[in-house]
């Protein structure tokens, strides 16, 4: 039998179409100089680790700010929901490791959110993030005095990124000049 292909269903396909291609725009591999940096500040100078931390990081840092940032509501949860077929499609996610990489990026989700939300304390939501990426990569005492400012400067650009992806795909937010935002949801 034949399903019909209603407005519901188009609308559907159409924003799953739309997360794939948020993710993708995040799908790059980080810069070469990053993961020189990363490695040699934490990870033991293992490249290969620093480039999937770094991968993870951006793809983590998406998702989180497509479920803080988007439009729509169902944007953050489509965007999470299209994750693992993005991650399946991977060409350099070995098909026997998906599992092992699904739940490492779990995990960095977690900890990244995590981050975004705390409150209190001295440390600021940048630095608390750069403090993440640093644990994730290293075995804790090796990243003690790795440089923090570049971390927290590299996982801003990625927000960014994040941001400007977010905008591309969905589209930007178009408010009325004359009328605050509070406003023009009323309307």
């Amino acid at each position: 039998m034949l399903l019909p292909l209603t407005a519901e269903w188009r609308a559907a396909r159409e924003r799953k179409r739309k997360a794939i291609a948020f993710l993708s725009a995040l799908r790059r591999d980080p810069d070469e100089q990053d993961v020189r940096w990363l490695a040699q500040v934490a990870a033991r100078d293992d490249q290969d680790h620093a480039r999937w931390e770094l991968r993870y990081a951006r793809l983590a840092l998406g998702v989180l700010t497509a479920q803080r940032d988007a439009l729509d509501d169902r944007t953050g949860s489509e965007v999470a929901a299209a994750l693992g077929e993005v991650v399946a499609m991977d060409p350099s996610v070995d098909p026997l490791m998906l599992d092992l990489v699904r739940r490492q990026l779990n995990d960095r989700l977690a900890g990244y959110n995590e981050a975004l939300i705390a409150k209190g304390g001295r440390a600021g939501t940048g630095e608390r993030l750069g403090r993440v990426l640093l644990a994730f990569a290293s075995d804790g005492a090796r990243s003690a005095g790795a440089p923090l400012p570049r971390a927290v400067e590299l996982l801003s650009a990625y927000m960014a990124e994040a941001n400007e992806a977010l905008r591309a795909v969905y589209g930007a937010a178009e408010l009325p000049e004359h009328l605050p935002p509070s406003e023009a949801a009323a309307r």
